[in-house]
């Protein structure tokens, strides 16, 4: 009788690491097709009430500075961005120790990076 531990294993792996990938493309989808989402015209003023009082140009919290549209776009180009807004399990839940934000927002900014980032 053959011994199937090693294949049971090299299996079990591979659930497991596809498992841990899967954290990357674990956020949400919303319907983009009414939504026109700028930075100037929306994007900013969420950022500015809801993250910037922690990641600005002096503070950085967790290495993100949210304050400019240059910084905002090169973070939300990362899937973590949405995982932290979205409050998806792996994630820090941002805003840190705030509410989430609403999903009118969270749509906004969704469709505001599947659309480009747009100034």
């Amino acid at each position: 009788m053959k011994n199937h531990k090693p294949i049971l294993f090299g299996a079990l792996l591979l659930l497991v690491i596809s498992n841990s990938c899967k954290k990357e493309s674990d956020v949400g989808s919303y319907d983009c097709s009414a939504v026109v989402a700028t930075y100037t015209g929306d994007i900013k003023t969420i950022m500015d009430k809801n993250c910037v009082s922690c990641h600005n140009s002096s503070s950085k919290g967790s290495g993100y500075d949210l304050s400019t549209y240059n910084s905002v776009k090169s973070s939300a180009s990362t899937q973590a961005f949405l995982g932290s807004i979205e409050h998806r399990s792996g994630y820090d839940a941002m805003p840190k120790g705030g509410s989430k934000l609403s999903q009118t927002d969270i749509q906004k900014i969704y469709c505001w990076i599947n659309s480009g980032a747009a100034q």
